[in-house]
């Protein structure tokens, strides 16, 4: 399996393969791992091109230091060494909530390796100190081995993911089988993120925002912002009745979203 290793974390991730199709990299949201693109993964490798996940730090099957403290922008980095290793120059650069937090990141640090960005139930912002409120509260908890997992990760199912209970229910078994313990530095770097939005102006790369109609943490305000604020980026695409991880849940819209978009990236139809 690949690794990369980069400043504090060996990164793991996959790749689909073949030197000559475009590339496109995915990371994954906050208690998820890069399996939560496999729908998109699918459609993408089935039209030509090349795919890499990876999980980030604290995640998955990533190694790296639960107290030791990073940045979104080393996140962006270790993006960029997925790349290296894969031997990728430039790709299309997509995210899902804190994934879209690197790859925001990414294009600010080097905007030539980005071709474009797809950017999936995120925002530019930081957090309100309510909100870090409320998060360090579920960090706590879920950190602490006292606390039932089945009782933290019911309401968070409904809320992270959405959908069915099928829907959610390969990730509340990922959950429970998880070291709870190795979020700790992820959630500070969630926490104290700073604010982007006043620097989107800079991300000139064609961009696809979306996001799900009931998605309770990238709302259509935020989302509305994150558009607004990308000068060549298109309305917010909305997928109807879905949550926060929509590209898990309502598959086909999101994938229907993303054919469109690239089609007009590459000026041939993907399908």
């Amino acid at each position: 399996m690949p690794y990369v290793s980069t400043d504090g974390a060996r990164i793991f991730y996959t790749d689909s393969g073949g030197q000559d199709r475009p590339a496109v990299v995915l990371g994954h949201g906050f208690f998820m791992d890069l399996s939560m693109f496999a729908p998109q993964a699918e459609y993408l490798e089935a039209r030509g091109f090349r795919v890499l996940c990876w999980d980030a730090r604290g995640h998955g099957a990533t190694d790296s230091d639960p107290e030791q403290s990073f940045t979104y922008w080393d996140s962006a980095r270790d993006m960029f060494a997925v790349m290296d290793a894969a031997g990728v120059e430039h790709a299309v650069l997509g995210g899902m909530s804190q994934g879209g937090y690197a790859v925001l990141r990414a294009a600010l640090l080097a905007p030539e390796r980005v071709d474009a960005l797809l950017l999936f139930d995120t925002e530019a912002g930081d957090s309100p100190e309510e909100q870090r409120e409320e998060y360090r509260g579920l960090f706590a908890a879920w950190t602490n081995p006292e606390v039932p997992i089945g009782q933290l990760s019911e309401g968070l199912a409904g809320q992270l993911i959405g959908g069915t209970v099928v829907d959610q229910s390969p990730w509340r078994y990922k959950w429970a089988a998880s070291d709870r313990t190795a979020i700790r530095a992820a959630a500070q770097t969630l926490i104290e993120r700073e604010s982007l939005l006043d620097r989107l102006a800079e991300i000139t790369c064609p961009a696809l925002v979306l996001r799900g109609e009931h998605d309770g943490s990238s709302t259509a305000e935020k989302s509305a912002a994150l558009a607004a604020g990308l000068p060549a980026s298109g309305p917010v695409v909305t997928i109807p009745d879905a949550g926060h991880a929509a590209n898990w849940t309502a598959p086909d819209l999101v994938n229907d979203a993303l054919g469109e978009f690239l089609t007009r990236l590459t000026s041939s139809p993907v399908r």
